[in-house]
């Protein structure tokens, strides 16, 4: 009998010990921290799909190398914040506008392509940045109504929210008839764009999100669209008029970050340095395992920059052999060979700017 007793209370300790272990190497959805996506192209992972707009990459070869299908990502596969998704072991997250999604407690993707920060760039065309922000709030009311208002507010301060935002605001001055460059110095239109930031991270804050990650304004000058844009609209082979409005964003956003940081309580940041990383590509791709930095492996025309990848505007296009050695996929967008690479480099490599942290350590802290 005492046997007995002795066997049944080891198997019962064994139990518990193999069920501690259990728990520590798989963490609750409650320990993982959610991820929620604002911006534009370099994020959109499909809501365009589901709104009238002609914003859309719903259609091969978008997608071709990895979903093997079109999901509406503008890439011949994924994107950044898909890639965040994998190093943060959060699963792939949906867009926004998908019909039926319910459950957000893993983050949600709200960024559209085409967006900017001001109300203005694209009007009618895009989510807006406004807008997206304003599906935020639904969703944390959703949260608070799902978990209460406890579990909600840990979930929301424990998120990172990732954003991509304000390189079509200024593409779009030059790409358009905008009246904005005679209306507007630099100094007055940067600060639209930057206070327009400034609020949606604002609104967020004060919902409970504490913890932020962005990326800076890529260089658009030399981009395979914006040497066609210069050609026939300046004459001129790239767009340089648009660096030094790109140049001032960046140095402006990295300072509202480091201001917020310090006025904020709890707030943090990760800025990742993706002006350089771009411009580095474009100007020396072979360093970095590409063999070409400048022309589109999709599009056609001068450096592939006519946006015709898949005959949809244009019925004749150019489609590359080997998407890899490229840069940029189509006349706008980066491969996913680039986009992964960056995602890399956001996630764990060493923060270029004061206060910042990389996404891993936002994940972490």
């Amino acid at each position: 009998m005492a046997q007995s007793n002795f066997l049944s209370t080891c198997f019962f300790m064994i139990l518990c010990l193999n069920l501690v272990l259990l728990t520590q190497s798989c963490p609750s959805r409650s320990e993982k921290a959610a991820l929620f996506v604002f911006g534009d192209s370099s994020f959109d992972v499909g809501n365009n799909n589901y709104f009238n707009t002609s914003s859309r990459a719903n259609y091969y070869p978008y997608g071709e190398t990895f979903f093997k299908y079109p999901t509406g990502r503008f890439s011949n596969g994924r994107l950044i914040p898909d890639f965040i998704t994998e190093y943060a072991e959060l699963p792939l997250l949906p867009p926004y506008l998908q019909p039926g999604y319910v459950d957000f407690t893993y983050g949600v993707n709200f960024a559209s392509a085409g967006a900017g920060a001001l109300l203005e760039t694209r009007q009618g065309f895009v989510i807006s940045l406004e807008t997206q922000i304003g599906y935020f709030k639904n969703v944390s009311q959703i949260l608070r109504e799902k978990l209460g208002d406890a579990e909600a507010i840990t979930l929301l301060s424990k998120a990172v929210y990732l954003f991509s935002i304000g390189a079509n605001d200024y593409s779009f001055l030059f790409d358009t008839n905008s009246s904005a460059l005679d209306s507007f110095s630099r100094e007055e239109f940067v600060g639209l764009v930057i206070g327009n930031i400034s609020s949606a991270i604002e609104e967020i804050y004060k919902i409970g999100g504490r913890k932020f990650g962005f990326q800076n304004v890529r260089s658009i000058a030399c981009v395979p669209y914006a040497r066609i844009v210069a050609a026939a609209k300046y004459n001129m082979s790239c767009l340089d008029q648009s660096t030094p409005f790109v140049e001032l964003h960046n140095k402006e956003l990295s300072k509202l970050l480091q201001k917020l940081n310090n006025q904020l309580r709890g707030f943090k940041f990760s800025l990742s340095d993706y002006f350089t990383f771009v411009k580095e590509r474009m100007d020396h791709p072979l360093k970095y395992g590409f063999k070409e930095g400048l022309v589109a492996c999709c599009g056609s025309g001068p450096y592939r920059g006519i946006f015709s990848c898949g005959g949809k505007i244009i019925k004749d296009y150019y489609l590359c052999g080997n998407v890899s050695e490229y840069v940029f996929f189509d006349s706008a967008h980066p491969t996913e060979r680039a986009y992964q690479q960056f995602a890399e480099q956001a996630w764990s490599g060493k923060p270029s700017f004061k206060g910042s942290y990389n996404l891993k350590q936002l994940f972490k802290n």
